[in-house]
Parts: structure tokens; C-alpha cells; sequence
């Protein structure tokens, strides 16, 4: 489809990705966009806020389990038509969850029809903080053409961001942006802002910490469905009109640990 956009959001495991990625589609849902998101994390929780609390069957599970998969055992319709697929993970030990992505998707695709092909927007939300050999080969495959990084002004998750940033580097994947999930750090905004900067790409927006998006996802909601009037929520509506209009990609640089160590202080 022209001008598809089929992204994907990496940062540090517990930054907020989930939530985020849940929030981003729904908003373009509700400005009249055809948005899919696609789990690929093993606790299978990307969609759950837009699914009312339901946790529905991932692909892989599906497979190991020798059911003969079709589109409507893995493909469930969300808040404002939002298309929810998890992908699901390997058994605890066992296999590559990289691996696990390609083969789930690969799945999707043959049982789905057009269904991807329809999409506006396609989100996967990754799992960990690392861009190892297993978590780059979606990249490899064409899965997805951009890459955000989600970080907060803390010095872990920045880490984790100019780690990423690295890799994507080494492998020739552009990145599109930087995103900031506040942890109500002092100076989070200027030191994401500064970040973003220096490896020569751009902050796309900097979401602060509301005590609304936890209650909303303890109820099972998003906090586009249940706080629609919130400030919050008139944020994520700004980031995802953000991402689709965004055409900026950059091969990112990364910084030294003594001058991350020097943004954080």
C-alpha cells in the first residue's frame, strides 16, 4: 500500500511500551486511520487495553498447539477498529523469540488475506532493550520500515535507547524518533530533548506522568476510551498524527557512556 506505515517500538523492558503503542493506535483509529497492532512480546499484554481486559490467543501458542489457524482465531477488533494480533513468544527456554516473531507473522500473512496490506498503520510493539541477532531479523525481513525508540530522562532507560540506537546503526536501519515516557525525572524533557539531538535525530513527543493512564489500564482500558478528554490524551492524538506525517530517518549515532552519564546529572 503506498505510503504504509509499518513501525516498530523498541526501548528498555518496563519503559512503557505497551501502553504507549496501545494509545499511539488508537488514536489514529479514531482520526479514521486503518490501524493494526501486532504483539510481540510473550506475556502477549499489547492489546489488551484496547480488547475491554481481554487477553486473547497468541499465534504461536496456537501453533504449538497443532490448531488449524484462521484469520478469526488471531485477528480480534478493538476500541475504534483497532485489528489486535499477539504474536506470542517461545516456550521459557526454548527457541528464539526473533525467530518466533517471523515465523508468527509469517503465519498472519498467509491466513489473513489482504488484512495487512489494508492497513494505514501497522505497530509492533518488541519486546526487550536489546537489538540482538534474534529481535533484528523482523527488521531483516522487511517487517517494518520505521523504528522509535521510547526512553525517560533516566539513565537506564537511555542507556538501553543509545544501545539500540547502536545496533539499529550497525544493521543499516534508520531510526524516525525518539519518544519520552516521563518518569518524572528532573530536567526529563531537556535531557530527552538533548539526547535525541545528539545522535542526530529528533524527540517526538514527551509524554508526562499521569496517574490516569495506570488507573485506565487497570480497568482494562485505554486511556483514549476511557479518558478521552484527558490531557494525555490530547498528547497521544498529537504523536500519532506526529508519526504519520513524520518522514524523517536517520542512520543514528550513539553517545559514550561518560556523556550519557554527563546528560543525566
Amino acid at each position: 500500500m503506498k505510503n504504509q506505515k509499518i513501525i516498530a517500538i523498541y526501548g528498555k523492558g518496563g519503559i512503557g511500551k505497551s501502553s504507549t503503542a496501545s494509545n499511539i493506535a488508537a488514536a489514529c483509529a479514531e482520526a479514521g486511520k486503518k490501524v493494526m497492532i501486532i504483539g510481540c512480546d510473550p506475556k502477549s499484554d499489547s492489546s489488551i487495553t484496547l480488547l475491554r481486559g481481554r487477553r486473547i490467543p497468541t499465534i504461536l501458542d496456537l501453533l504449538r498447539e497443532g490448531v488449524d489457524i484462521k484469520k478469526e482465531d488471531v485477528v480480534f477488533e478493538g476500541y475504534a477498529g483497532v485489528k489486535c494480533v499477539e504474536a506470542g513468544g517461545p516456550e521459557p527456554g526454548i527457541g528464539c523469540a526473533g525467530r518466533g516473531i517471523i515465523v508468527a507473522i509469517q503465519k498472519l500473512k498467509s491466513v489473513s488475506g489482504n488484512l495487512l496490506k489494508e492497513q494505514d498503520l501497522i505497530i509492533y510493539d518488541v519486546p526487550g532493550d536489546i537489538v540482538c541477532g534474534g529481535f533484528v531479523a523482523p527488521i531483516r525481513k522487511g517487517f517494518v520500515n520505521e523504528i522509535y525508540v521510547l526512553t525517560s530522562g533516566e539513565y537506564m532507560p537511555l542507556y538501553a535507547a543509545n544501545n539500540i540506537c547502536k545496533g539499529l546503526s550497525k544493521i543499516g536501519m534508520p531510526l524516525s524518533g525518539v519518544i519520552c515516557n516521563s518518569r518524572n525525572v528532573s530536567r526529563e524533557e531537556e535531557i530527552v530533548s538533548k539526547f535525541s539531538e545528539e545522535i542526530g535525530s529528533q524527540l517526538m513527543a514527551f509524554i508526562p506522568k499521569r496517574q490516569v493512564v495506570q488507573d485506565c489500564e487497570r480497568e482494562g482500558y485505554s486511556v483514549m476510551e476511557k479518558a478521552p478528554e484527558s490531557d494525555i490524551a490530547q498528547i497521544y492524538r498529537k504523536l500519532g498524527k506526529a508519526i504519520l506525517e513524520n518522514e524523517n530517518r536517520v542512520t543514528a549515532d550513539s553517545l559514550s557512556d561518560e556523556r550519557l552519564r554527563e546528560l543525566t546529572k
